[in-house]
C-alpha cells in the first residue's frame, strides 16, 4: 500500500512520530512535513513540497495538524483521505485557550474550518472514543465517519528502570502548562502537604501559563515543589525514572478534559511508574483504578492528596498498579497494536473506494 503522509505540524510532535511510526510498518510511506517555526511559513512550503514531490498513492494520510491541509488535499486527489484530527481546534481557541469568543466572526470561521475538514476526509481519526462522540455532536457528523486511534507509546525509549530510593516521596509531573492540564491543582495539592518533609514535588516542563503557575506557587509559598523546566524528549525517561509516583491528568475539569488521555499517561505506565490520572471519561474508557491507574477526582486537590498519601502508605498497591499499567499498555498501546488498528483502518478505507481492489 502507497501512502502519502503530509502534517500541518513538525513531524517531531509525539502525536506524528508515533503515526509515523506505524505507517512505516505495512506501507510504502511518501512524507512530506515540515518542521519550521511559523504556522505560515510551513503550510506554504508545505503546498511547495506537495507540488514538487506528488506522486500516485493510493491513501492520503492527513496527521497532525492538518485542517487547512485537508481541503486542498481533496481538490488534488481522490483518493481516500483519513484526517487525524487529534484536537478540534474551535474547543482549544474559544473554551480550553479562551483567546476567542465562540460567537464571534473567527470563532465561527474556526467552527467552519474545523466541520470543512471533517466533513471531506473520509475517515477522522481520534484518541478516544469520548472525543469521538465530542466530535460527532459538536460538528453535526455522524459517529460512523470517525475511529479512534489510542496514543500508545515509544516502548523503545519508555521502558521500566531500576527503582528509586524510598526516600525522599518524589512527585513527578511534566506539561506544557496548558489549561486542560490542570497543574494549579497539582500546586495546590503540593502545598497541603507541605507537613509531610518527605514527599516532594518536582514540575518540568514550560509554556502558555508557565508563569502564572509559578506565580501561585510563590503566592503559596510552597517549599516542596522543584520547577525543573523544560526536559528534551529524549532525556524524560530519565527524569521519570527517578519518581515514586507520576501524575499523568489530565485535572482540570474543562470539556476537553474530559475527553483525551494524556501523552505523558502512557509514557509513565510503559516504564512501570504507578500513576495518578483523573477520573474522567476518557480515562475510564480504557483504564481501572486500582489496577492500572489510580484516580482522583478532577479539579480537587484535595482528592489528589489522598491518593498520593494512599500510594506513599501502601507499597503494594503502588505495585500493582505499577505492574498492572505496564502489562496493559504494553499489551494494548505498543507501536505494534498501534500499527495493527491503523493498518485495518487503511484498508477499510482502500477498500471502500469503488474500483480498488
Amino acid at each position: 500500500m502507497k501512502v502519502l503522509f503530509i502534517c500541518g505540524r513538525e513531524p517531531e510532535y509525539v502525536r506524528n512520530q508515533i503515526i509515523l511510526r506505524a505507517l512505516h510498518q505495512f506501507a510504502e510511506v511518501n512524507v512530506i512535513t515540515d518542521s519550521g517555526k511559523t504556522y505560515l511559513g510551513r503550510h506554504l512550503r508545505l503546498l511547495f513540497k506537495l507540488l514538487l514531490r506528488y506522486r500516485e498513492h493510493d491513501i492520503v494520510f492527513v496527521g497532525f495538524y492538518g485542517y487547512l491541509l485537508v481541503p486542498l488535499l481533496r481538490l488534488l486527489s481522490r483518493k481516500p483521505i483519513i484526517f487525524d484530527a487529534y484536537l478540534s481546534t474551535y474547543n482549544t481557541l474559544c473554551f480550553d485557550r479562551r483567546v476567542v469568543k465562540p460567537d464571534s466572526l473567527l470563532g465561527r470561521l474556526v467552527f467552519l474550518m474545523d466541520r470543512l475538514a471533517c466533513r471531506l476526509a473520509d475517515i477522522v481519526i481520534l484518541d478516544t472514543r469520548a472525543h469521538s462522540a465530542y466530535f460527532s455532536n459538536l460538528y453535526h457528523l455522524p459517529l460512523e465517519k470517525f475511529r479512534v486511534l489510542y496514543l500508545g507509546y515509544d516502548e523503545e525509549l519508555f521502558y521500566p528502570r531500576s527503582a528509586p530510593p524510598e526516600r525522599p516521596f518524589r512527585v513527578f509531573y511534566y506539561g506544557s502548562f496548558l489549561p486542560l492540564q490542570g497543574i494549579e491543582y497539582v500546586v495546590r495539592a503540593a502545598k497541603l502537604l507541605e507537613d509531610e518533609p518527605d514527599i516532594v514535588f518536582q514540575i518540568a516542563g514550560d509554556g502558555m501559563r508557565s508563569g502564572e503557575i509559578r506565580a501561585l506557587a510563590e503566592s503559596l509559598n510552597c517549599k516542596n515543589i522543584g520547577f525543573l523546566g523544560w526536559i528534551p524528549y529524549h532525556q524524560l525517561p530519565d527524569a521519570i525514572a527517578q519518581a515514586s509516583v507520576c501524575l499523568g491528568g489530565h485535572f482540570s475539569d474543562t470539556a476537553r478534559a474530559q475527553q483525551v488521555i494524556a501523552t505523558k499517561t502512557f509514557q509513565f505506565l510503559g516504564m512501570a511508574k504507578p500513576t495518578i490520572v483523573g477520573d474522567n471519561p476518557a480515562n475510564t474508557e480504557i483504564f481501572t483504578h486500582g489496577e492500572h491507574v489510580y484516580m482522583c477526582r478532577v479539579a480537587d486537590p484535595r482528592s489528589l492528596v489522598n491518593a498520593i498519601l494512599t500510594l506513599r502508605a501502601n507499597r503494594a498497591l503502588r505495585e500493582k498498579i505499577a505492574w498492572g499499567g505496564y502489562r496493559h499498555s504494553i499489551e494494548r498501546y505498543s507501536s505494534a497494536r498501534i500499527g495493527a488498528t491503523l493498518r485495518d483502518i487503511l484498508r477499510e478505507a482502500h477498500a471502500a473506494v469503488p474500483g480498488e481492489p
